[in-house]
């Protein structure tokens, strides 16, 4: 008995080991996926090339702009434009202002969305201050440029595509070396 008991306590052990391996991999593999597919409204992280896209100026598509700042982020946070109307193949730039009323520098980092979903595969970020953490010291603002571009190839389906950032305190993961220009831009 004592050998069954010793043969089922190692199965065991080693299904509670796969077990967290695979709860431990799931978030990562998830992401890769949705990246991929466009599920779940992820967009890439890296930016595109501005291709030489044929513009389709027989159609009109709506982009609405959403931003908001998590719950524990300090900072104002807004799009100059809520909605912007585009022909798919058109390159476009449009701001986003974020403004830091604390008196301490803060780093945030912008999380996007794209809804309806599918659409994510056709919304191509040229330039976005999502790619990277910004740094804002206390008191100051600043605008956030977004460059992007809707492929021709969007599905006849979709006239209007909402783009949603949430912004989240990321200071406490900041280590100095990493300023970029907007932290040198305020002298810090």
């Amino acid at each position: 008995m004592n050998a069954k008991h010793s043969t089922l306590i190692g199965k065991l052990s080693l299904l509670v080991v796969a077990m967290f391996a695979f709860g431990y991999a799931l978030v990562p593999l998830y992401d890769v996926f949705c990246e991929i597919t466009g599920i779940n409204g992820k967009t890439a992280s890296e930016p595109v090339s501005a291709e030489a896209a044929i513009v389709d100026t027989s159609r009109e598509i709506t982009i609405e702009f959403i931003a908001r700042p998590n719950q524990q982020m300090p900072w104002i946070f807004k799009p100059e434009v809520r909605r912007m109307r585009v022909h798919p193949g058109e390159i476009h730039v449009m701001n986003y202002l974020a403004e830091n009323p604390t008196g301490q520098a803060i780093v945030g980092q912008a999380v996007p969305s794209v809804s309806p979903g599918q659409a994510a595969l056709f919304f191509h970020k040229i330039e976005c201050f999502c790619f990277t953490q910004q740094y804002l010291a206390g008191g100051n603002d600043m605008l956030m440029p977004l460059q992007f571009y809707v492929d021709p190839a969007l599905p006849s389906q979709f006239s209007t595509i909402t783009l949603s950032y949430t912004l989240y305190d990321v200071t406490s993961q900041w280590q100095p070396g990493q300023q970029d220009d907007s932290a040198k831009e305020f002298g810090e």
